[in-house]
């Protein structure tokens, strides 16, 4: 089970990481409920997405 759940979810938080990151670079406004959120959430975002990602891949490599 653990052997298909790191990846999974490593890939999914990377998915958000790359998200983030192209918020960031095409300057992409998000609203969520007529609030308008600031960019440095996605700075935020994309540290730890990839974090999270890193982890999930590691914990992979460790369950071999």
């Amino acid at each position: 089970m653990q052997k298909t759940y790191f990846p999974v979810t490593a890939v999914i938080f990377l998915a958000i990481a790359v998200l983030h990151a192209l918020r960031l670079v095409y300057g992409w406004e998000a609203v969520i409920g007529g609030w308008a959120v600031p960019m440095w959430f996605s700075w935020l975002g994309v540290i730890i997405a990839l974090f999270l990602s890193f982890q999930g891949f590691s914990l992979r490599m460790k369950s071999l």
